[in-house]
């Protein structure tokens, strides 16, 4: 980015912090800050997204501690945001009536709407706190099957709840029409495994960036209107990933947790994405999951029986943990009101995040209405009791049969509610009110944002 781009190491009473300006993207940051010998727990897999960017979303990584992992100072398992201790945003000046700089520290009860602010107003400086760096091993598997990964609560095996307690730090990646998932598991390693290859530098995974020829070849064809091709596709795919992890060395990586954790390019496939965030209990994890796989491979049956193809990209699971303000360090600060993280206040239990995305090309024939029915079916299933759903923003909800971003129940009744129940202070309401009151023109607002968060 040419402007706003500046960074500098700092501390923010004490407390060691990196202050960034909204345009620096995150792979700078973090190589500014690994030459320094810090880092962040966990971020985005894509590294060339801004500041700016990730903040105003509530941006995460994929990471909660493992059983018997000490947290150490500054170090939060939520997004981003959480990170803050003080932001520089432009807002209205009711005395000079005129829009100004204003600076807002953690402590300041009018912060809380801005650390995921849905662009709803322009910061152009943060303050993040950070931590000593640490190195991290990923190791891929592609030779565990769905049924034992996804096996219900309880069971025994390689499910996911066995890589969370021993790692921590999981990502699967189950391509549609496959047995056979991709899952990562990051594990802190100060010192390199024999048998792990060193790795300096990140996006270690080539062969996700320069698909073979009958990858694309497939993907042509359902772009041309063939999506019948989906479970061919998806085989393919599955194989071309378990070749290149193969041939690239791949399968088992240590480095600084730059050089792990970044590693989708913007040259990678586009696609549509659809994604929710289920709040609920660590020991809830594993039967999420298992539950969601079911409907998920459902659908996706129910669909094929009556020759519809509407997923021909993956599912993906993550898991993180909640936006906890104390994780930074300040006795007084203040929570992330609009992050999708926020924890409840009346279920402190509710300590994990289970994030759901479903992949597909844009453009794929039925695809609103398979987006459309799983959200309906995460909603009914997961209705406050179990857990609480919540848009992850920065991808598809609130569909329709034709249209994201189109419900007008979920616009309307849904969200308010999701950043409502079980919340003492900073509401949706009183959140949204808080916004206009510092952008009471809307310069900083859009069509959308008009009718997500109606005067």
């Amino acid at each position: 980015m040419p402007f706003l781009n500046r960074m500098e190491l700092t501390r923010y009473q004490g407390i060691p912090a990196v202050r960034a300006e909204a345009g620096v993207v995150l792979e700078d940051l973090m190589e500014f800050l690994e030459q320094s010998g810090y880092g962040m727990t966990a971020v985005t897999a894509v590294g060339d997204v801004t500041i700016g960017g990730v903040l105003a979303i509530g941006a995460h990584g994929s990471a909660i501690p493992a059983i018997g992992e000490s947290s150490r100072p500054q170090q939060t398992y939520g997004s981003l945001s959480n990170r803050i201790l003080q932001l520089k945003a432009v807002v209205w000046d009711e005395h000079a009536q005129q829009y100004a700089l204003r600076t807002f520290d953690r402590s300041d009860p009018e912060i809380a709407p801005l650390l995921a602010s849905l662009g709803r107003t322009f910061i152009t400086e943060a303050t993040l706190a950070v931590e000593p760096n640490h190195n991290l091993r990923c190791q891929s598997y592609v030779n565990i099957s769905a049924d034992e990964m996804f096996a219900a609560g309880g069971s025994d095996g390689r499910t996911i709840e066995s890589f969370l307690d021993s790692a921590g730090r999981i990502e699967v990646i189950w391509y549609a029409f496959t047995e056979r998932p991709w899952l990562k598991v990051w594990s802190v390693q100060p010192d390199k495994p024999a048998i792990s290859r060193r790795v300096s530098s990140p996006y270690n995974y080539p062969f996700s960036d320069n698909l073979p020829k009958l990858v694309t070849d497939l993907a042509r064809e359902i772009v041309a209107g063939n999506p019948a091709v989906a479970p061919l596709f998806g085989s393919t795919i599955y194989s071309a990933t378990a070749a290149g992890l193969a041939a690239t060395l791949g399968l088992d990586l240590w480095g600084a947790s730059k050089d792990t954790l970044l590693f989708i390019k913007p040259t990678t496939l586009r696609v549509h994405e659809a994604s929710w965030v289920l709040l609920t209990q660590r020991s809830n994890v594993q039967q999420v999951l298992h539950e969601h796989a079911r409907e998920h491979r459902r659908l996706l049956q129910f669909n094929r029986s009556s020759g519809r193809f509407p997923i021909n990209m993956p599912v993906e699971y993550r898991v993180t943990g909640v936006d906890r303000p104390s994780d930074t360090g300040l006795a007084d600060a203040q929570v992330a009101a609009l992050s999708p993280l926020r924890p409840r206040d009346d279920k402190p239990e509710w300590d994990t995040a289970v994030w759901i995305s479903t992949l597909t090309m844009p453009g794929t024939p039925h695809m609103y209405a398979y987006f459309r029915d799983m959200e309906r079916w995460l909603y009914s299933r997961f209705d406050g009791s179990f857990g609480q759903i919540r848009p992850e923003w920065s991808k598809g909800w609130a569909y329709t049969n034709a249209a994201a971003w189109a419900d007008e129940n979920e616009l309307r009744q849904r969200i308010p509610r999701a950043f409502r129940d079980g919340l003492f202070e900073h509401n949706w309401e009183a959140s949204t009110a808080s916004l206009d009151r510092l952008d009471p023109h809307r310069v900083f607002s859009n069509q959308f944002l008009d009718r997500l968060m109606p005067l």
